[in-house]
Formats: structure tokens, sequence, C-alpha cells
């Protein structure tokens, strides 16, 4: 059975840190992501990374997220760093069979629950 379990979320005030994991079992997925979504608006993707490495960030993420994996262990990470109150929202792990990595979600074939993010003044 192939899961995608997201842990990490919860709340954290705005300029602070958060770091959010997704454990992958059941198969291993090349390119992973992070996508996001807020009350009442669409998923929206926050970052990805390639089995090879590469990375890749929404604009509205850039310079304060970081995505690392380990693939040995089937992880993948997101790192949080000054929070702000527009980054609340529920945080999905996905994964992708496909080596190349895309920025919507069309492509990814499997994807977590989700973790609530919530960022507090």
């Amino acid at each position: 059975q192939v899961q995608l379990v997201e842990s990490g979320g919860g709340l954290v005030q705005t300029g602070g840190s958060m770091r959010l994991s997704c454990a992958a079992s059941g198969r291993t997925f090349t390119a992973m992501g992070w996508f996001r979504q807020a009350p009442g608006k669409a998923r929206e993707f926050a970052g990805c990374i390639s089995w090879g490495g590469n990375l890749r960030y929404a604009d509205s993420v850039k310079g304060r997220f970081t995505i690392s994996s380990d693939n040995a262990k089937n992880k993948v990470y997101l790192q949080m760093n000054s929070l702000k109150l527009e980054d609340t929202a529920r945080y999905y792990c996905a994964g992708s069979g496909n080596y190349q990595i895309y920025t919507t979600p069309g492509p990814y074939d499997y994807w977590g629950h989700g973790t609530q993010v919530t960022v507090s003044s």
C-alpha cells in the first residue's frame, strides 16, 4: 500500500520556523512536491525536489522555504522560516514517478492527507 504521511504542522507565530516531514512508503518516488491549500482557495504549489536533487520553489516562498530529502529513508522535508500569516494553510506532500519536477498538481500520483500550519500574529 502506497502512503504519504505528513507531520510537523501546528501553530507558530509570524517570523517563526517550522519543519514539515513527509514519509513515503510502498514505493519510491522520483519527484516529491509540497503543495498548500488555504480555506476557500485553490491548492497551490510551494516547492518540489527531484530524485537528482533539482529544486524549484514558488515565488511566494523562495528564500524562506527549503526542501530537502533523505532518499535512504524515503522522506522529504520542508523547512519553513520567516513564516507569514499568509503561509497559513494545509500542507500536502505529493509523489510522482516522473523524473521531471512539476509545479502543478496533475502529474503527482499520490498525495498525503496533509498537515495544518497556522501562523498567528
